[in-house]
């Protein structure tokens, strides 16, 4: 069996230098040796033989469950070998189990609303506590936007709402919808600090309930309506509409339905901004583990999926941005603090869960680091003259933003 697994992890991993040893105890090196050392040890024949059956969906579930563990360096240090190898030729069968998962795609991503509803369930709808103890004082679960190598995650999430808020431009009094708001930060922050009257959608009851409650306890719950609601049963049109980290969740057969609800949500002279995580190469079908266990019906588009779809829906494409890294430093600033506080974890939840979710962030993070994974940053019109023609209005408006909001985080 070890000269089995041996044959296929050559073949499988190409760069980096990772040992491993099997159930038997025999040992062995892949990679070429370069970078650090990482090494795993399966601890039962039968991991070996799930790795060879489906290595990127069995690797997380032999993580978690005791299968595999690792003796040198971190999990994270040995994903960070694994990505180095995942653009490369893969063998054979794994190529198969990629082009037969890239065909299925449309099928697994079906986001009826009944089934969006479960997914969004699965992952939004865990103890908020849990979420508490690793995000930023604002409970922000995307992407932060660090200004500076030494931005603390809280400084990098404000920095994150005040740089969407500025290319939003928004005006007192106008109507914004929120597509997908989580704990209600962004939007609580659009309230604040720029006068809009905030409508926001959510299909997650946990995050909607704390959210509410912030609304109320800030003061603004005259401005803000944070709604039990799918995006495409809103009913109202909007100076500005807003969508932050949910875009991944739409599903790819759906894309022409979101855009076109932007579209008709969308006054005439108004605009939108779409951040969402997303593919810099072809498109690729998502990881069977995160599908599974993380994010069901989830999906990180290429560009050349999203872009037709917004022509189609009458949309214009008036700025696009690329946040390279920001999320990997973001991830790590989560993992850090989420193995920090393990053992509160452990209150909530089991060791299983605790080693799901950090394999979970370690392989989001070695995705953005060494991956085609990037953030893309969308704005909208219908059309080209609503907003500035140099993007200088987006400094300006991000300087006065900040002497307005301090340059620190403040609380609802």
């Amino acid at each position: 069996m070890s000269k089995i697994l041996q044959k296929f992890l050559t073949k499988l991993i190409r760069l980096g230098d990772l040992e491993i040893q099997s159930a038997s105890g025999a040992k062995f090196r892949v990679g070429d040796g370069t970078g650090p050392t990482s090494a795993l040890r399966f601890t039962r024949s039968s991991a070996e033989w799930r790795l060879l059956r489906d290595p990127e969906l069995a690797f997380g579930e032999l993580y978690m469950d005791g299968g595999i563990e690792v003796v040198q360096g971190t999990i994270y240090d040995a994903l960070m070998i694994a990505s180095q190898n995942v653009a490369g030729p893969a063998s054979k069968w794994v190529a198969a189990l990629q082009g037969f998962r890239m065909r299925m795609r449309h099928r697994s991503q079906s986001n009826t609303k009944a089934k969006a509803h479960r997914n969004v369930a699965h992952h939004y709808d865990l103890d908020s506590r849990m979420y508490s103890l690793f995000l930023d004082e604002d409970m922000q679960y995307t992407c932060a936007y660090f200004e500076k190598p030494d931005d603390t995650l809280e400084t990098a999430q404000l920095a994150k709402k005040r740089h969407i808020a500025a290319k939003l431009q928004i005006q007192p009094g106008q109507s914004v919808l929120d597509i997908g708001f989580g704990w209600g930060g962004l939007g609580l922050y659009l309230a604040r600090y720029c006068g809009a009257h905030v409508t926001g959608a959510t299909l997650s009851k946990e995050q909607l309930a704390i959210a509410q409650q912030r609304a109320k306890d800030s003061g603004l719950a005259d401005r803000i309506d944070f709604r039990f609601q799918d995006y495409r049963d809103v009913p109202e049109t909007f100076d500005r509409i807003v969508s932050v980290g949910m875009f991944e969740a739409v599903g790819l057969p759906y894309f022409d339905a979101f855009f076109q609800k932007i579209a008709s949500a969308l006054k005439d002279d108004g605009c939108a901004l779409i951040h969402t995580i997303g593919n810099t190469n072809t498109p690729f079908p998502t990881n069977p583990w995160i599908d599974k266990y993380i994010f069901p019906g989830g999906y990180v588009p290429s560009m050349s999926e999203i872009l037709p779809a917004i022509e189609r829906a009458g949309l214009k494409v008036t700025d696009i941005e690329v946040l390279r890294l920001h999320y990997a430093e973001t991830l790590r600033a989560w993992r850090t603090r989420f193995m920090a506080r393990r053992e509160e974890v452990l209150r909530l939840y089991d060791d299983r869960f605790i080693r799901m979710w950090e394999f979970y962030l370690a392989l989001s993070e070695a995705g953005f680091r060494r991956g085609d994974i990037v953030i893309f940053q969308f704005q909208l019109a219908k059309r080209v003259d609503v907003l500035p023609i140099c993007r200088t209005y987006m400094v300006e408006e991000e300087n006065r933003l900040r002497a307005l909001d301090g340059g620190t985080p403040q609380n609802a």
